[in-house]
């Protein structure tokens, strides 16, 4: 591949502070995010991997038996990195709470936290895991304890969700719907039929889950309590878009060698660059290259061979035949990789070979982190 990413290059690069792993779900963003993060502790980097649902094995490779909203410290028997390697995974309640006792104060606080109408949007508004990733990236730059932040984005179905959530939250938290909600109780709910009727889809899902005649009230309250750190709320949505498109901002975009994948990540390719992001490449994870030179015409024709030739060496020509599927496997996907850098020249891509099982331990990670670099002997 000619225009390869140099995967050590950015984690040794001073002025990266943060890696920000994109794609669409299930394509082994945590994975990949968890593996760069050990590579770079390892290469001397204060590092911290904020992970949002790792698999329960890695997460505890990483010494996060417990969900924990802080960075914990990696410490493991034999693990002695140059530099540091933290981990945390997103809790994204917490992470609410926690903004919202920052920008209310400590009773209206109280006041909000317990609120129903809080409590349910917190947990199930759309975009609010998306929102609180981005919220909590922001609060571990703001210590300046790491110099490298690796963050692992939400498992939504497509990837441009994580750069549309802050705005789809605040644009739904805004003016027009506390207007209509902190009106006089009297409107007989005319407030929320119109919120509902105007095409607040997640609105409607988010407070259906709240029965009786208290949901106005609660909604009420909960609006007039907001109104007042609403300004905060939306100063930190920009505070973090504007670090996400500095200099010392890096996004990697995951994908798998499948057409959906690589479709997603192309129109995230095409975002950032609308929006003035720095994209440092695409990682093409759980490829299939093949390791013997030999066509899948060949093995085909060997199998052949011995079937006609009455050898009874069954195993050889399964392994023949199996050969040639793998052949043909690693070339669709040379044509999928193929057909995105012909659309996107200037990207490059690391290619990382599928593992035979899980990762699960820090061994898994690292052997992941050579693949990356193409290291891998």
């Amino acid at each position: 591949m000619s225009n390869r990413l140099d995967v050590d290059a950015l984690i040794d690069d001073q002025q990266t502070r943060v890696i920000v792993c994109c794609g669409s779900g299930g394509v082994g963003k945590t994975t990949t995010a968890a593996a760069l993060a050990l590579r770079a502790a390892e290469r001397g980097r204060q590092t911290v991997v904020l992970t949002i649902d790792p698999a329960r094995r890695l997460a505890q490779a990483l010494g996060l038996r417990e969900l924990g909203n802080h960075p914990r410290k990696v410490s493991v028997e034999g693990f002695t990195p140059k530099g540091e390697l933290w981990a945390m995974m997103l809790d994204m309640r917490r992470t609410f709470d926690d903004m919202v006792r920052v920008h209310a104060g400590p009773e209206r606080a109280e006041q909000l936290l317990a609120n129903p109408f809080y409590q349910t949007i917190s947990t199930s508004f759309s975009g609010t895991q998306e929102y609180m990733a981005m919220e909590k990236l922001g609060q571990l730059a703001a210590t300046g304890d790491w110099d490298l932040i690796i963050v692992d984005t939400p498992p939504s179905r497509s990837a441009l969700d994580f750069l549309d959530a802050p705005n789809r939250l605040s644009t739904a938290l805004d003016g027009r719907m506390i207007r209509l909600l902190t009106g006089p109780a009297k409107a007989g709910g005319w407030g929320l039929r119109k919120v509902v009727s105007a095409g607040f889809s997640m609105f409607a899902k988010a407070v259906s889950t709240i029965l009786g005649g208290q949901l106005l009230a609660d909604a009420s309250a909960f609006m007039q309590a907001f109104d007042t750190m609403f300004g905060g709320f939306r100063e930190r949505a920009r505070k973090t878009a504007e670090l996400l498109r500095s200099a010392g901002t890096a996004f990697l975009v995951v994908a798998a060698p499948e057409p959906d994948a690589l479709r997603e990540a192309s129109y995230f390719v095409e975002r950032l660059s609308e929006e003035s992001m720095p994209l440092s490449g695409l990682v093409a994870n759980r490829t299939h290259p093949v390791l013997a030179e030999l066509s899948a015409t060949d093995a085909l024709a060997a199998a052949d061979a011995l079937d006609r030739g009455g050898q009874n060496a069954p195993l050889a020509t399964a392994v023949l035949r199996l050969h040639a599927d793998r052949v043909a496997l690693a070339e669709r996907e040379k044509r999928l990789l193929a057909r995105f850098t012909r659309a996107h020249p200037g990207v490059p891509v690391a290619a990382v070979p599928a593992l035979p099982s899980d990762v699960h331990d820090l061994h898994g990670l690292r052997d992941i982190g050579e693949r990356l670099s193409g290291s891998e002997h």
